[in-house]
Order: structure tokens, then sequence, then C-alpha cells
């Protein structure tokens, strides 16, 4: 299972990508799997500013559907549009293309509450 190690990572297995002052957002190769195979990403909170742990949107798998939680305070500036007609690109590619949503962070020092690659490996018992 792929756990980039230049990430940080949430509970709620989320990856972030952080760079000056924006962070890419995805969720994690151990989620997609748990998630089975993703058919729907809903995001309807672009150009919003939202608290850390509000919900962003979901994912729809072929049995489930999964809120998505914001990591960090921040405004929502940009969807991943290929999502939109693949979906799967969660699964296939969870890390690079398959990434959901960028945010302008808010709280810098939220930062310090993410996990990195190890302390998730701990907490999804790889």
């Amino acid at each position: 299972m792929s756990i980039p190690t230049e990430l940080k990572y949430t509970k709620d297995h989320e990856w972030l990508r952080i760079e000056d002052n924006i962070a890419t957002v995805g969720i994690t190769h151990f989620a997609q799997g748990e998630l089975g195979d993703i058919v729907y990403v809903d995001v309807d909170t672009l150009d919003e500013t939202l608290d850390k742990d509000a919900i962003f949107g979901s994912v729809e798998a072929v049995k489930t559907v999964s809120d998505l939680f914001m990591p960090l305070t921040g405004e929502v500036v940009e969807f991943n549009e290929g999502l939109e007609d693949e979906p799967e690109l969660v699964n296939a590619d969870p890390y690079e293309k398959g990434w959901m949503i960028k945010i302008k962070l808010s709280d810098k020092s939220e930062l310090e509450n993410l996990l990195n690659a190890e302390e998730y490996k701990e907490l999804i018992g790889a």
C-alpha cells in the first residue's frame, strides 16, 4: 500500500500536499480501497471558506456514500474537474490525478495537527 512520505495525513484518511499557502487534498490509497469502485465525487463548496472538520463534499462508491471533511480551515479554491468525467481516477491514482480540492489555508498552525506518513501507517495498522 502506498503512503508517500512527503505528504501529510488526517485521521479521516485524507492526504495533503502543502505548497506555500495552498493544500492539495485527496483521499488515501487505504481509503479508496475501503470504499471500493468510486463512481461519483461531489464537491459543491468551491469558493467557500470552511472550518476544519466541516463537510466539503462527498464521494460515492458502488455500495456507499462517504462525506469528505475539511482537513484544515480555509477557502476551497479549486476542484479537480477531471473527476467529473473520470471519478475512477481516485481509485487508479489517488495521490496524483485523483486529487479532489485545493484549499487556501487560513491558519497554518493547524498543520501541526496533521499526521506524518509513519503516524498514518500506525493509524491504519500498516
